[in-house]
């Protein structure tokens, strides 16, 4: 059975899920060792080194366009991360992923006024199952709204907006040439804010593997197969993807950090994960209903 185009992606974006899930217990443990410019620039820098020393010969020939748009997506990547990576100071893991996770919300809307594409019925289906279930998954009982969860909110925003750029650009132009601008535009801007914040940095044997799989895995790695496959499905089918990414945190943090998910957390994955299995399948699902 030949497999499509799009049903590829997603597997591929699907897969990468994982990866980003993991990010946020690793973050979290390599802040101990570094200030989070530090540690934004230092990962994007290796980052942008061995991709260029991996694919000189695919980076030769970058336009001005290219360098420009790749630069863009850049920006949104930098602002999500840094708000993520900043606001992981104040509050949990599986609360950042909450609301981190609310880009699902906001990138079918995002969508729909910058590119003028319209979700369609079963994808927004998909998006409030999964909302219900960020929901039972992650938001702690009685706590209260602070500045952390307030930058993840941010960088949920961010993070929709790349989303949806990525989802334009990424039709028009080589995806190793935008990948690589995306690594350099982090790590030059992550610079100037070293010198503004408290920094330190901390190498050891616990913190040098941490970065490198920072650096390898949910950059090299995630970020190159995220603009090359995006294009071939729709930014709101990807950002439903992407909130597998909570549950696997979660799992992460309870694992690594001891954080509780409880009966509550265990039926907010099962919610999000019937979201996208109603967002992957909504041809079929409604097709069916209208013949039915």
């Amino acid at each position: 059975m030949k497999i499509s185009a799009r049903s590829r992606a997603e597997l591929f974006l699907l897969s990468m899920s994982i990866v980003w899930g993991s990010t946020y217990v690793f973050v979290k443990l390599v802040l101990i060792h570094a200030s989070p410019f530090v540690y934004t620039a230092i990962r994007f820098a290796i980052a942008a080194l061995l991709f260029g020393l991996l694919f000189f010969k695919r980076l030769k020939n970058i336009n001005r366009l290219t360098v420009l748009r790749g630069g863009l997506l850049g920006c949104f990547l930098f602002v999500g991360i840094v708000l993520q990576t900043e606001g992981l100071q104040y509050t949990s893991v599986s609360k950042s992923a909450f609301i981190t996770g609310m880009m699902v919300v906001f990138t079918p809307v995002l969508q729909l006024f910058i590119d003028h594409r319209r979700p369609q019925a079963g994808n927004i289906v998909g998006v409030l199952l999964v909302i219900a279930g960020l929901y039972f998954l992650t938001s702690p009982q009685g706590a209260q709204f602070n500045k952390g969860d307030l930058m993840s909110l941010g960088c949920a925003l961010s993070f929709a907006l790349y989303l949806v750029y990525l989802g334009m650009f990424g039709e028009m132009h080589d995806p190793f040439h935008l990948t690589f601008m995306q690594f350099i535009t982090v790590a030059l801007f992550s610079v100037p804010f070293i010198f503004v914040e408290h920094a330190y940095l901390d190498l050891n044997g616990n913190s040098i593997p941490v970065l490198l799989y920072l650096a390898v895995m949910p950059t090299i790695v995630a970020l190159y197969i995220q603009t090359k496959y995006q294009k071939d499905t729709t930014p709101t089918r990807c950002a439903v993807i992407a909130s597998l990414e909570p549950p696997i945190a979660a799992i992460f943090a309870a694992a690594l950090l001891g954080e509780s998910l409880g009966l509550a957390g265990i039926a907010g994955g099962a919610l999000i994960l019937i979201g996208v299995l109603v967002s992957e399948f909504s041809e079929f699902i409604f097709k069916n209903i209208h013949t039915v």
